[in-house]
């Protein structure tokens, strides 16, 4: 039998061919829905277009967009027409998390084996058991409008209060693939130790934020990760400047 944790994976079967959308918009009787027909929190409309038209993957048939949530972020129930490798069609639904692309960077001191993060309240960590959510993590943010050496920019600075220069871009990762549709940029930069004070409150407070700045020894970081340092993006980060960055036991070809 299935736990009763997860949703099904195939969704009812609906009338009409393959590739059918199925019901429309501006039904009779129904009333109009922020981020649809009307402008939600952020004046957004039409967020029930995203994915329609996807058409990179033959074995991919979109049927229907519903938005089911939009608030800051959006919530997509989408349901498409899934070729399996046995030439079969099911019929499939997935529910997905929009909260834009995002960027994130590790900000270093090479002689002297430091790096700068920050800690900050995590909502969500602390209500899945973490201690406090209390969270050690690198500076990161979301792009907005921006493109994304411009807006790790502008986190870091927010963040760490260190004005960056020259910035290395790392990779491009998708983070949790099975539901949110973000994909965030790495970057890594240096710093110059005594801009920064280890300790000092960042953050902009008109967005509530409340930061502390880190400035840790690399190999003490790297100890941390797995009992306080938690953090996805940050652990990736300390890993690839051990095995390929600035720390690396041998030089970068």
């Amino acid at each position: 039998m299935s736990s009763p944790q997860h949703a099904p994976r195939t969704a009812p079967e609906r009338a009409g061919a393959p590739g059918d959308e199925g019901g429309g918009r501006g039904e009779s009787g129904r009333m109009p829905q922020p981020g649809v027909d009307v402008p939600d929190r952020r004046g957004r409309t039409g967020l029930d277009l995203v994915g329609r038209d996807l058409d990179r993957n033959p074995r991919v048939r979109v049927r229907d967009v519903t938005v089911l949530t939009s608030n800051w972020y959006v919530t997509r129930a989408t349901t498409f027409d899934y070729q399996h490798a046995d030439g079969s069609w099911s019929v499939e639904e997935r529910e997905t998390y929009d909260r834009g692309d995002g960027a994130t960077i590790l900000l270093y001191e090479a002689s002297a084996r430091t790096v700068l993060l920050t800690r900050q309240f995590r909502f969500p960590v602390y209500v899945n058991e973490h201690p406090d959510g209390m969270f050690i993590e690198t500076a990161a943010g979301l792009l907005d409008a921006d493109d994304p050496e411009t807006a790790i920019r502008r986190e870091a600075e927010e963040e760490t209060g260190h004005v960056v220069g020259a910035v290395e871009h790392v990779f491009d990762v998708y983070m949790s693939p099975g539901s949110v549709t973000e994909r965030l940029h790495f970057f890594a930069a240096a710093y110059r130790r005594g801009d920064v004070v280890d300790g000092a409150r960042t953050g902009l407070a008109d967005e509530g934020e409340d930061i502390e700045v880190l400035e840790l020894e690399f190999d003490d970081a790297l100890d941390r990760i797995g009992r306080d340092i938690v953090d996805a993006k940050t652990i990736m980060l300390l890993q690839w400047a051990a095995l390929k960055g600035p720390f690396a036991a041998t030089p970068r070809a």
